[in-house]
């Protein structure tokens, strides 16, 4: 005689299920009430020039020291900020700017490497190293992580939804396990304005579905009446969307060295209205998918001529600088078709290099043969 199945059963193998009735119903832990939650990730894009990275570290020294948040309420409860950076320096560009900011640097504290089984120093790999991050950060509680960039989280294609969900499940893991809010910095894809802000975050729309808040920095174009630079709730699954800050950048001497200055956060009036109205109103009076400048065809085709000036670069290595930078994987095979970029099979993948290069060897094979030609 068969029998009910039983939650409390015997463990095997399997699925495990759990009666709602048994979850003791929970709010949102809120660290900036409608803006930062502890256990949630949350995702930070915008344009190249608004300071996404300053705005993250503004973040780090009003949690760090109990200061003000830009809608004026406090942050009651000082706490431990972790940061990992990919693209600054600690020395020269993260502790200035936290120091001019007020952090409390004593409660900031920077991944500079990961250590392996064989005892050797490395660099820290979001994509691969966050059971050892959360391991390390079981007895410590901080209560924000930033990741910049987040893309670098993704082992394989950024572009693709289901390699995304894959590589942050993990981040999102952590965010829950510690109680600490994941702030991860991302870019817009170029040629976007005038679309809806989430639209426009660079790689899969996962990152932003992923994310249970997302903000989004917006530069105002140079005819605006506004000239002050805007930060907006694009997104939020567990409160209200839309509103904002005004917010200006500013260079400040660093406290306590009287020669070092440093990037800061000015924060202005609070703004009201949705994402795309506020984007709207002080971006370029474009039509949907232009922006003033170049087109995202030249600049891709810039990126390309800078980035293979000195010659050849693997394509894994072409690919991660362009999406750091916005662009997207089908304009860059549109610019290098456009360029006649060459491509050959090496070791560890494909390498590309612009057409007239050739290496210093064939440089003095060709001088000493006139029919010799390299491709």
């Amino acid at each position: 005689m068969s029998r009910a199945w039983d939650e409390e059963a015997s463990p095997q193998p399997g699925v495990t299920l759990t009666r709602a009735s048994s979850i003791t119903p929970e709010g949102i832990s809120w660290i900036w009430p409608g803006w930062l939650a502890a256990g949630k990730l949350h995702v930070l894009a915008g344009m190249a020039g608004t300071g996404k990275t300053t705005i993250a570290l503004a973040v780090a020294a009003t949690l760090t020291a109990s200061g003000r948040w830009p809608d004026g309420e406090i942050c009651r409860q000082p706490a431990d900020v972790i940061m990992w950076s990919g693209e600054d320096d600690p020395a020269d560009t993260l502790v200035p700017r936290l120091m001019a900011m007020g952090a409390d640097v004593a409660r900031v504290h920077l991944i500079t490497g990961t250590r392996g089984d064989d005892g050797k120093l490395r660099g820290f790999d979001p994509a691969n190293d966050m059971a050892l991050l959360e391991s390390a950060l079981t007895n410590f509680k901080p209560r924000l992580l930033i990741l910049d960039p987040i893309s670098s989280a993704v082992s394989g294609d950024s572009h693709q939804n289901t390699e995304v969900r894959r590589s942050l499940q993990p981040i999102v893991d952590l965010a829950g396990n510690l109680g600490c809010a994941v702030l991860g910095i991302s870019h817009f894809t170029k040629g976007t304005a005038g679309r809806d802000p989430l639209e426009r975050v660079t790689g899969s729309l996962a990152f932003g579905a992923f994310a249970r808040l997302v903000w989004a920095t917006i530069k105002p174009g140079k005819d605006a009446d506004d000239q002050k630079r805007r930060l907006i709730r694009t997104k939020s699954n567990i409160g209200h969307d839309g509103g904002g800050f005004e917010y200006d950048l500013a260079q400040t001497a660093v406290p306590g060295h009287a020669d070092i200055y440093a990037s800061c956060i000015l924060w202005g009036e609070p703004l009201e209205g949705s994402a795309r109205e506020l984007a709207g109103q002080i971006e370029d009076d474009k039509k949907p998918g232009e922006e003033s400048g170049p087109s995202p065809r030249e600049e891709a085709t810039d990126f390309l001529l800078n980035i293979l000036a000195d010659g050849p670069r693997m394509f894994g290595e072409i690919k991660e600088a362009a999406d750091q930078d916005g662009i997207a994987p089908a304009t860059l095979k549109r610019a290098k078709k456009g360029l006649g970029i060459l491509s050959t099979k090496q070791a560890g993948g494909w390498q590309w290099h612009l057409k007239n290069w050739m290496p210093d060897d064939a440089q003095e094979s060709q001088g000493d043969q006139g029919d010799h030609i390299y491709i």
